[in-house]
């Protein structure tokens, strides 16, 4: 039996009068593949940044090996170098070298010193692709280029738990794939993961676990065969009709 890495309960988000989640409820265990589905505006990505304490939630629970860490008091900093994220935009530190990128966090938040900060970088950077570009600033890279760079600087953190908001949203239709490539790969070496995303077909062959957002709304949750072949609900049925009929 695989061990609950994190577990909401009840959660809500609330910005002035606009609910924007509500009673979100659901727990990924040691080597899940989660994939959060939906339309633009159904609260997904809000839901990625409450689970990394981006966005306070306004009420429920995120326990974390069995702690709450949306209570005031938990230490984001720490609990950030545990659960990484990957967001759609790169967020790459436009001033330093890819190598630089990858070595900051080790050094500021885990305290490593930069000889071992280095060689974690370099593994990671080799990981996906990137070894060749050490040298190189953001703006020298492709799209898809600066997103395996941030994969690679969240892995060198060496989470328990890796967050992707939309990876692939931002990029190019050809360069969407490098990217899931390197996904698929991690999913396979059983890396725990949450990943919101428009990309169907990666849902529906990658992850273990789907979980389908509307208006705010956990609608429908369960084994990606299922979801995807035999929806329950009918806004599942509706917002899938599109991707099944194709």
């Amino acid at each position: 039996m695989s061990e609950q890495v994190i577990k909401i309960s009840h959660l809500s988000k609330t910005f002035g009068k606009n609910v924007v989640l509500r009673d979100i409820d659901f727990s990924v265990c040691t080597g899940d593949v989660t994939c959060i589905i939906g339309a633009s505006g159904s609260g997904k990505s809000t839901l990625l940044r409450c689970l990394n304490l981006l966005e306070t939630p306004t009420t429920g629970e995120i326990l974390f090996h069995g702690e709450n860490i949306a209570d005031a008091h938990t230490n984001a900093a720490a609990y950030r170098a545990k659960v990484g994220m990957v967001f759609q935009s790169f967020n790459l530190f436009s001033n330093m070298t890819v190598l630089e990128n990858c070595m900051i966090g080790q050094t500021k938040v885990l305290k490593k010193n930069k000889e071992d900060a280095k060689k974690s970088a370099l593994a990671f950077l080799d990981k996906v692709g990137m070894a060749p570009y050490i040298n190189a600033k953001p703006r020298q890279l492709s799209g898809g280029q600066k997103q395996r760079v941030a994969i690679a600087r969240a892995l060198a953190m060496e989470p328990e738990l890796l967050l992707f908001d939309e990876p692939t949203s931002a990029l190019d239709p050809q360069m969407v794939g490098e990217v899931l490539d390197v996904m698929k790969k991690l999913a396979q070496e059983g890396l725990t993961m949450i990943i919101v995303t428009h990309e169907m077909a990666f849902a529906r062959d990658v992850s273990n676990h789907v979980v389908y957002m509307a208006d705010g709304i956990i609608e429908e949750e369960g084994d990606p065969i299922q979801i995807f072949t035999n929806p329950q609900n009918p806004k599942t049925k509706e917002f899938l009709s599109r991707f099944m009929r194709g």
